[in-house]
């Protein structure tokens, strides 16, 4: 029982003991370069960017126990970083600045909830090139005298830069090496002045130098960045006695007026020490060239004069002022001299006054021809111009008043005294034809005195004329009109050119010439222009004539003009008919035109009237009075009522027809015109008659017509005959020779038809027909000949006057033997009652036909 009391309370201590025995949590430590762990020998740079995940704290718990993280850093310092409780992350959360905090103390935590550790780490802060050189004891003036010898220091800069490394070290270099007198030494930034340059505090009192303090360079954010600065130095030179005086306002100039009071100052001359910086006091003396006459104020440097200007025995003296300096020490220093020039003048009481050869003179007169050459001097004017004054009371000015720009003075300033010279400005302008006087006033005034004294002459110029201008023709052209019946002598038209010139100059001489000048003739004086005396003109010839006319002066100068002249139509032609007997066919209702031609050049005398002055038997026809056409009366309505009229019945008429021109006076010409009427239903009988009666007036017409007929049958019959000959050739064959070709009968003729029109038409090559006998009276083929070798079409025989009964053979060999021309048949000539003009008719064309086509015509 005991040993049960006791056993069940050791068996509560063990378990006791067992829980207390829990492990505390730890870092790892993962050296130097680890990213995580516990931050041991951690550094970073200072120009890592605010929010980046810099290291990771790493840890465990030896019971496997969630484990949490901490940083906490000293109340006085800055909270740096961040860490993530859970994963251990740790983040930048403020700048770093290695210049300011080169490390931080942090205390990290690790904890398992149950047990806390906590360890101290120091995390390095590593430089990064953030900072720029900066000058120390700025800003940098130094004073230099201006002896100082080249090569001397001037002065030391001075530039720190707090990165460390390449990113501190400093080196200097001027900013503008070519334009400074001054070098510094990189390293040790030590300013001295060039080997070979000189200061000068008179040319230059202060210098400005830029120099620059560049670091080595480093990196910076991922990059290599050079910083520098910038600093200047003012050197201020300070001047030592190295300079003579110097005067200043020279050349000095001064004037004793013949009024002027003994002691009455004259001019001051001011010098200056050339050592502006320390100036040494001057004294002033006249050294020679006063003769007694001036003094001089050794302070003040005034001159004045010592006698009356009346007692002066010289108008100019040169006076010699000398500047010495007194040193500090008293003594003489550097010295300077100068001319002042003095002259002795009176008062302006005397004008300018212009003199002649015989003394003085207001009016100056010259003759000259006209446009003299350019810059020629006017040598006949004699003048002189004087001012009794002396210095500047005689000095003025010379200008001519008048036309400007022809002539100028010169000289244009004068001082007591000159030679007037006029020249020659504008030759152009001195024109004797524009203006034979030129009147200019020479003025001489004064230029600077209060009283302005002055004086004037009058320059009058009398011009001379010379042979400068060239006639000249009123127009460029003249025209003309004349009547072509004009005799011989008649006046044209006159010219007139104008020569300003004057005397035998201005006298024009005319000329004519010209490819149109041959009928006309020019009076050399008065310019007019007549017609040869033997001259005939025509307006139908020639209606324009063009020549040229010329104006000339004595010695050679001429001018051209044109001169048109037209002549003017009379009516000296009659109306001329192209026949005075003509023949004429009139069908019903169709006129006939006769037509007659005025040569004459112009309307109304070409313009011609017709009218119908006799007529046999009787008057039935009217005429267009303007055309020339002839139609018969309203009245007359058939053929009938014409073969009433006519004695003979065959309705043909003779008249007497007159054409009349328009002219004044009138002229007029007749024509006796016969005509034969018929009607429209022969000419539907008779075709080939009303065709040839149509074209009576024009055979030509007719022949072309008949002449392209025949051309055409012609060349269709080559094709086809070409054609069959190739087939029969590539064939190899002989084609039928017996093939019958029945014609239709000929129906009975309807008009007058020619025998050597008409032929005969074959269809194809490749049909033959049989030669065949002469025809019937019944124009019947039907019968059948002899059985010969096919025919092949024959070309048209040649016209002939009386037609033949028979065709000359004409053969052309072919594969199957010899086609001969098929004879052409002739239908019987019907004669028309009562119209014995168609068969005249008829007869004429056809003859007219042959003559021109009978050797024309080529065979096949």
């Amino acid at each position: 029982m005991r040993r049960g009391r006791w056993a069940a309370p050791a068996l509560e201590l063990l378990f006791l003991c067992l829980a207390q025995a829990n492990f505390a949590p730890y870092f790892f430590d993962n050296g130097v370069g680890s990213t995580n762990g516990n931050m041991a020998l951690f550094s970073l740079p200072e120009d890592t960017p605010v929010g980046s995940h810099v290291y990771t704290l790493n840890g465990t718990d030896p019971e496997g126990d969630r484990v949490s993280y901490h940083i906490s850093f000293d109340p006085s310092a800055r909270s740096v970083f961040s860490v993530d409780p859970n994963f251990g992350n740790i983040t930048l959360i403020e700048e770093l600045d290695r210049e300011r905090e080169d490390e931080i103390e942090a205390i990290i935590s690790i904890s398992d909830g149950l047990n806390l550790v906590a360890e101290k780490v120091v995390i390095l802060v590593t430089d990064a090139n953030d900072e720029a050189p900066r000058f120390t004891k700025e800003p940098y003036v130094v004073q230099v005298p201006e002896d100082t010898p080249a090569g001397s220091s001037i002065l030391k800069v001075h530039a720190v830069d707090k990165d460390t490394g390449s990113g501190g070290s400093v080196t200097y270099f001027l900013q503008n090496t070519h334009a400074t007198k001054f070098a510094v030494d990189r390293h040790s930034g030590v300013l001295r002045l060039q080997a070979g340059a000189t200061l000068d505090y008179e040319k230059a009192r202060a210098h400005f130098v830029t120099v620059v303090a560049k670091d080595g360079g480093g990196r910076l954010r991922g990059a290599d960045v050079v910083f520098s600065a910038t600093t200047t130095v003012t050197v201020n030179v300070e001047d030592v006695q190295d300079m003579a005086p110097v005067f200043v306002g020279t050349p000095y100039y001064g004037y004793v007026y013949e009024d002027t009071l003994p002691g009455s100052e004259v001019l001051t001359v001011v010098a200056i020490d050339g050592d502006r910086g320390r100036p040494n006091r001057l004294i002033y003396s006249l050294v020679n060239g006063s003769d007694g006459a001036f003094e001089i104020n050794e302070t003040s440097g005034v001159i004045f004069v010592t006698q009356s200007p009346a007692q002066l025995r010289r108008e100019v003296y040169e006076l010699h002022v000398q500047v010495t300096e007194v040193s500090l020490a008293g003594s003489p220093a550097a010295q300077a001299m100068v001319s002042v020039t003095v002259r002795i003048v009176d008062l302006n009481n005397h004008p300018p006054t212009f003199y002649g050869e015989n003394g003085p003179q207001n009016r100056f007169e010259l003759s000259m021809y006209e446009h003299p050459p350019q810059g020629e001097i006017l040598r006949g004017l004699k003048i002189t111009v004087n001012d009794s004054d002396q210095g500047a009371n005689a000095k003025f000015n010379l200008r001519l008043v008048g036309p400007g720009g022809i002539f100028r003075v010169v000289p244009q300033t004068v001082l007591n005294e000159a030679q007037v010279t006029i020249i020659v400005e504008n030759s152009a302008a001195i024109d004797f034809e524009k203006s034979k006087v030129l009147t200019f006033k020479l003025l001489a005034i004064e230029v600077n005195t209060p009283e302005k004294f002055s004086s004037t002459a009058d320059v009058v110029i009398q011009l001379l004329d010379t042979n400068d201008n060239v006639p000249k023709f009123t127009s460029h052209y003249y025209i003309a009109r004349i009547p072509e019946n004009a005799p011989g002598g008649s006046n044209v038209v006159a010219v007139t050119a104008v020569d300003p010139d004057t005397g035998p100059w201005g006298e024009v001489k005319y000329a004519i010439y010209g490819s149109g000048a041959d009928l006309f003739l020019i009076h050399p004086s008065t310019g007019i222009i007549y017609t040869q005396p033997w001259a005939s003109l025509d307006a139908e010839a020639t209606a324009r004539y063009n020549f040229y006319v010329k104006a000339e002066d004595m010695e050679g100068r001429s001018s051209l003009a044109e001169v048109f002249v037209t002549l003017l139509d009379v009516n000296d032609h009659y109306p001329q008919f192209g026949k005075n007997f003509q023949e004429k066919t009139m069908v019903l209702g169709t006129p006939v035109k006769i037509e007659a031609t005025d040569q004459d050049a112009e309307e109304p005398n070409n313009l011609v009237d017709y009218s119908i002055t006799h007529v046999e038997p009787v008057n039935v026809f009217d005429i267009d009075a303007h055309t020339g056409e002839i139609w018969l009366k309203n009245s007359i309505r058939s053929l009938d009522a014409l073969h009433n009229i006519t004695p003979n019945g065959d309705c043909t008429w003779s008249l007497e027809v007159q054409a009349k021109d328009r002219g004044s006076p009138s002229f007029s010409t007749t024509a006796l015109l016969k005509i034969d009427i018929t009607d429209t239903e022969t000419l539907s009988r008779s075709p080939m008659a009303a065709f040839l009666m149509q074209t009576k007036d024009n055979p030509m017409k007719a022949v072309g017509v008949l002449a392209g007929i025949m051309a055409v049958i012609v060349a269709i019959t080559v094709f086809i005959s070409t054609a069959t000959f190739w087939r029969n050739k590539k064939s190899n064959k002989v084609l039928p020779v017996r093939r019958v070709l029945r014609k239709r009968p000929s129906p009975a003729p309807r008009s007058v038809r020619i025998e050597w029109l008409k032929f005969r038409r074959t269809k194809t090559a490749a049909k033959f027909a049989l030669k065949e006998d002469a025809p019937n009276e019944n124009c019947n083929n039907n019968s059948l000949g002899s059985s010969l070798p096919p025919e092949a079409p024959a070309p048209p025989p040649p016209p002939s006057i009386a037609p033949s009964t028979g065709a000359a053979h004409w053969t052309v060999p072919t594969v199957s033997g010899s086609l001969t021309p098929q004879q052409p048949r002739r239908s019987p000539k019907p004669q028309a009652a009562g119209s014995p003009s168609q068969s005249a008719l008829v007869s004429e064309l056809r003859q007219k036909f042959e003559k021109k086509n009978i050797d024309k015509k080529t065979y096949f």
